[in-house]
């Protein structure tokens, strides 16, 4: 009865069971995988996000399957006063509820049926999931670590194939932190000039560096077909904002080209509603506010967990420069499943093991740097105390 495509494993794997039933047992948790930074305790302009939603032209339908002008000016202006190196022109923008939705339309746009993307590993987990549905295939290549995470070329060159499509690059990636450098993404355009393949840059923690030093958008990739995503999820701390885009860059004809298809494709789904369109360029004001108070929440966390670190010697802290994740490595004695759930069980620690990303081996654990201070700190210090038993 139901597609292949959706044959998934939907039986709860055993650190969800594990973590419904310490939740279900009552006992407090130090969480340390929390992503929602509407749950972090933050300090929101809830008035002014409120009031931004009550726009009576919500009342009006208006069909722009690009999204509407207004919003999609507020998300240049964005561009232009927060990267203003970079000019982006609205009318090379396609709005989207979330970025999933945004990969669903350049996958359908881009690849025939059992077509393949080159993704990086590891990496975030959903994209396998969104290939799934678009019955495409995903072919990893690998970020490896040397005093910093760096893209393996060798390994990228190794993943194409002759159904290869497009290149997909996280930029900083989730959850290494790390932004690909600019002889990074010179070689990513020469490989994908050379193979006819599109760029796809995921820039949803573009605005966090750890060292306050503003990196560059791929916006304003010029020498091949780029994609590049992003939204309020991140951008202004707002998941339940459902806003994001498409922007698109490269050689004109091959924009032109893409940009007409697309809008057919937008057009068919209609999906943005207009009452967020209408408080997009409100909403996008809001990270002037939010960005500061987590970019601070992140580096006092980063800074507690360092000092806790220094204090042992099993565990490592691995160079992050971006984001909201660092990678602790820790010393192999179980799988990185099996040590996540006894962290939970005999700890109160929630904490996510390596392979839900997709790391090659055991031996890391994903720690989120948005949780409150205060449990954070005692959350790494009776981790760290169960690690050095």
């Amino acid at each position: 009865m139901f597609s292949k495509r959706t044959d998934w494993k939907l039986t709860p794997n055993r650190f969800s069971e594990a973590q419904r039933e310490v939740l279900a047992a009552g006992k407090p948790v130090f969480d340390l995988s929390v992503s929602n930074p509407t749950d972090a305790g933050l300090r929101y302009d809830t008035n002014a996000i409120l009031l931004s939603l009550s726009n009576p032209e919500a009342m009006r339908y208006d069909p722009q399957p690009k999204g509407l002008a207004s919003a999609r000016q507020a998300v240049a202006t964005y561009y232009r006063k927060q990267h203003g190196e970079f000019v982006v022109d609205p009318e090379a923008l396609i709005l989207t509820t979330s970025t999933s939705e945004g990969y669903s339309y350049f996958l359908r746009l881009l690849c025939n049926p059992d077509d393949e993307v080159l993704v990086p590993k590891p990496s975030y987990p959903l994209f396998e999931f969104l290939a799934d549905l678009q019955d495409v295939k995903l072919r990893p290549y690998a970020l490896l670590y040397d005093h910093g995470w760096q893209i393996d070329f060798p390994s990228l060159e190794k993943a194409l194939g002759p159904r290869t499509r497009a290149v997909v690059v996280v930029h900083p990636n989730n959850p290494t932190g790390s932004y690909a450098s600019a002889n990074e993404r010179a070689q990513l355009n020469s490989f994908c000039r050379e193979h006819g393949l599109a760029l796809i840059v995921d820039e949803v923690f573009l605005d966090y560096p750890h060292d306050g030093a503003p990196r560059p958008s791929f916006v304003g990739n010029q020498d091949v077909l780029t994609f590049t995503l992003s939204g309020l999820s991140k951008i202004a701390g707002l998941p339940q904002m459902k806003l994001a885009w498409i922007a698109t860059s490269g050689p004109a004809s091959d924009v032109n080209a893409a940009m007409q298809r697309l809008e057919v494709i937008a057009d068919t789904y209609l999906s943005m509603n207009a009452p967020i369109q209408l408080a997009a360029g409100t909403l996008l004001e809001q990270r002037k506010s939010i960005q500061p108070l987590i970019l601070d929440r992140v580096r006092t966390n980063l800074a507690q967990f360092d000092r806790q670190l220094a204090m042992q010697k099993s565990s490592q802290r691995l160079q992050v420069d971006g984001g909201w994740y660092a990678v602790l490595r820790v010393p192999v004695t179980r799988s990185d499943e099996d040590l996540a759930i006894e962290l939970l069980r005999h700890a109160s620690v929630l904490i996510h093991p390596g392979h839900f990303y997709d790391f090659p081996s055991d031996g890391y654990l994903i720690v989120s740097l948005l949780t409150s201070p205060t449990q954070f700190s005692e959350g790494v210090k009776r981790m760290l105390d169960f690690l050095n038993r």
